[in-house]
């Protein structure tokens, strides 16, 4: 567990846990140009490991600790509860514990699917959430969880792309559109997509100039996933959008119900650091993407 960078000047220490993951990675790198930072994997630290934490707390004495590790296998957490709540809460509350003792700023990411979808308007932080999932509740367990600590942002994030691993939905329906492979895309599911970049930047502003709470860092507007994919088509430049399959999601079996309309509103957010629009974040990644294409 070394540092990723260390800067004498910097007096911000940040410990990241989950740094192998899509957004860990991206803030790891993010915060790297300002602040000593440790980023760590699971095989680097447990965050269901009290004793564990406490010695990386106790040895790096960070003023943040930003979290990243999540179990988010939606489908799967419906049968393994355990894992999905020892990772997505209790690990969250081993952490809280231990910025309360150090003193430092928590940082903490939730999920839109702490909402049933049943709305019809874009949810706000004080909309009462009603998870449908396992994976759903464990999540908001762990919100109550950072929020017991003194000085915690919870920030709800959602659709999140970008970053590596490249394994998310927009991923796949970009991979599809570029190899003229069918994508299918839900129709009856509406989201608020975000880019991990804007997520990370949107982060280190709210903690510099925010008061602790909860948040919805998420891209501006909202979309279908069909509409997602036709932007995606349109930016990149294919010319027929006949392999994009119209689906619904309420005809595909899923273990886990998904929240049909998961639209958070980020207007809290936006008063400190407004986020881009969704379509303005999707054409940025799109272009990454196809610029880091290998011909075939």
């Amino acid at each position: 567990m070394s540092p990723l960078k260390t800067m004498s000047a910097i007096t911000d220490r940040v410990l990241i846990t989950g740094a192998g993951g899509q957004l860990g990675g991206v803030i790891a790198a993010d915060y790297a140009g300002h602040a000593d930072v440790m980023a760590v994997r699971h095989s680097d630290l447990d965050i269901t490991s009290a004793d564990a934490v406490q010695r990386a707390v106790s040895s790096f004495r960070p003023t943040h600790i930003i979290n990243c590790a999540a179990y988010n296998l939606v489908d799967r957490a419906e049968d393994e509860p355990e894992a999905a709540l020892n990772v997505n809460a209790f690990g969250v509350r081993v952490l809280a514990r231990a910025a309360a003792t150090a003193g430092a700023i928590l940082v903490h990411y939730g999920t839109d699917f702490v909402f049933d979808g049943a709305g019809t308007r874009p949810y706000t932080e004080e909309d009462a959430p009603n998870p449908t999932s396992v994976y759903g509740a464990s999540k908001l367990t762990g919100e109550w969880f950072a929020l017991e600590a003194p000085n915690a942002f919870v920030l709800r994030v959602a659709s999140l792309f970008g970053g590596t691993p490249a394994k998310s939905s927009v991923d796949r329906i970009i991979d599809a559109l570029l190899e003229g492979r069918e994508a299918r895309v839900f129709t009856d599911r509406t989201a608020s997509p975000s880019y991990v970049f804007d997520v990370a930047a949107a982060t280190r502003v709210l903690v510099k100039q925010g008061q602790p709470g909860l948040y919805h860092c998420v891209g501006s507007g909202y979309c279908t996933w069909h509409e997602l994919a036709v932007a995606a088509a349109q930016a990149l430049g294919v010319e027929t959008t006949a392999n994009i399959i119209p689906v619904k999601a309420s005809d595909v079996p899923l273990r886990a119900a998904r929240p049909p309309y998961a639209v958070l509103s980020n207007a809290k957010l936006a008063a400190i650091v407004p986020m881009p629009t969704w379509r303005d974040a999707l054409g940025r990644y799109v272009t990454t993407r196809a610029s880091q294409r290998v011909p075939r």
